[in-house]
């Protein structure tokens, strides 16, 4: 509370004013009160008054019933409200009682709970909400590094073992991706700890503004960072990498006037690309693949057992669109040369769907005639990948 003198304030909801005013006189000399006749203008209160800490209330009462008014506490998005100790006044009905239980009742009494036993149900309810908001604030501590405001490595863990798990159940993927400033020991050296520090931050609220809300964005080694992204190919991820490598090349960030030459690398790994099962060994394999990249001179990123992206080479295989964007993206149109007749032919229905929706006008006869012919070119050429029955399937 803001004000260390002020009393814990406790709502008393019950429609009889003679309970109401016996309520008080039991506790008024430890704790400062709020009382309300109905559970709707209870609910209002609750809201409106952020003071209050605990309720005592009627499963009886007009308008909004004892239960009704649990399940719309408990039930709340406000964690202040979801987590409010609610001390229930209860008959000798044990199904309502039991039915208060299951909405999340903390605790119950009855009109004839006399002061002593009364003032230590609130006391011991209070104390254990302390006790957990202490506990939560403890937890948050390990979850969020206090300088850098995202997760730490071991909340990353945890958050891949998460993922990997549901990822298992639902025949889909997940990737995690590393990355970090290159050479950031003469970074250190030229421009100090602190320029490395705020080099660090602008690169965190760069990505916190890029990811997923589903993603999760932490710490790795040092000043490297870390993401966990679920169902997410690693073509996807590479491209995004790029993007974010190439960012970083053309920023032009000064300290006292002198442009930095910045640029970063980054490792990529995926759990069905890379045949892995476990958390630390995803997380692990894509900070190998970003030291590889930067003992390779940086500015570089490697996914997936593939090469460097600026050193791309033609896939044995028709790649998928994805993969195919991501090459494009990546300034590695030769790589996808090869492979033009068998994507033209994956993208034909789209077009037919962007063509019909949208009234584009294009020449979709003559399109599938080319891909057509680039298709039988290939195959009578000996091209492998142009006799393939069916574009490679992915995993979403």
């Amino acid at each position: 509370m803001s004000n260390p003198n002020q009393l814990p304030r406790v709502l008393i909801v019950d429609e009889s004013r003679m309970v109401r005013a016996m309520i008080i006189r039991h506790i008024r000399d430890l704790y400062d009160f709020r009382e309300e006749a109905d559970g709707e203008a209870a609910w209002q209160v609750l809201v409106l008054d952020h003071s209050i800490e605990l309720v005592i209330c009627s499963l009886s009462l007009p308008v909004l019933d004892g239960d009704s008014l649990l399940v719309r506490v408990r039930s709340s998005r406000l964690v202040r409200l979801c987590q409010m100790p609610m001390l229930m006044i209860a008959g000798d009905n044990d199904e309502a009682i039991e039915r208060a239980k299951s909405h999340g009742a903390s605790d119950f009494i009855s009109r004839s709970t006399g002061g002593a036993e009364l003032l230590a149900r609130i006391d011991s309810l209070l104390k254990l909400a302390q006790a957990q908001n202490q506990l939560k604030e403890n937890i948050e501590q390990h979850v969020q590094n206090p300088e850098t405001g995202i997760f730490t490595r071991k909340y990353i863990e945890l958050q891949a073992v998460q993922a990997m798990s549901h990822a298992m159940r639902h025949n889909s993927e997940v990737s995690a991706i590393v990355m970090g400033f290159d050479n950031v020991g003469t970074l250190r050296e030229e421009h100090g700890v602190d320029v490395l520090k705020q080099l660090q931050q602008r690169f965190i609220s760069m990505l916190s503004n890029k990811i997923r809300k589903e993603d999760s964005l932490g710490h790795y080694i040092g000043s490297q960072l870390v993401v966990i992204s679920p169902g997410t190919s690693f073509a996807a991820c590479e491209s995004f990498g790029n993007r974010l490598r190439e960012a970083i090349r053309v920023a032009n960030i000064s300290v006292h006037g002198q442009r930095l030459n910045l640029s970063v690398s980054i490792g990529v790994s995926n759990t069905p690309a890379d045949g892995v099962s476990s958390a630390g060994a995803l997380i692990e394999l894509a900070g190998s693949r970003l030291k590889t990249a930067q003992q390779n001179g940086g500015n570089q990123v490697i996914a997936c057992n593939a090469p460097a992206s600026s050193q791309a080479q033609v896939p044995a295989s028709v790649p998928t669109l994805e993969r195919a964007i991501a090459l494009i993206r990546s300034g590695e149109e030769k790589a996808v040369r090869p492979f033009l007749p068998e994507l033209g032919s994956q993208l034909l229905p789209l077009l037919k769907l962007m063509d019909k929706e949208l009234s584009l006008g294009l020449p979709l006869d003559v399109l599938q005639k080319r891909v057509v012919a680039g298709q039988q070119t290939a195959a009578s050429e000996g091209d492998p990948a142009a006799k393939l029955e069916e574009p490679p399937k992915r995993i979403d």
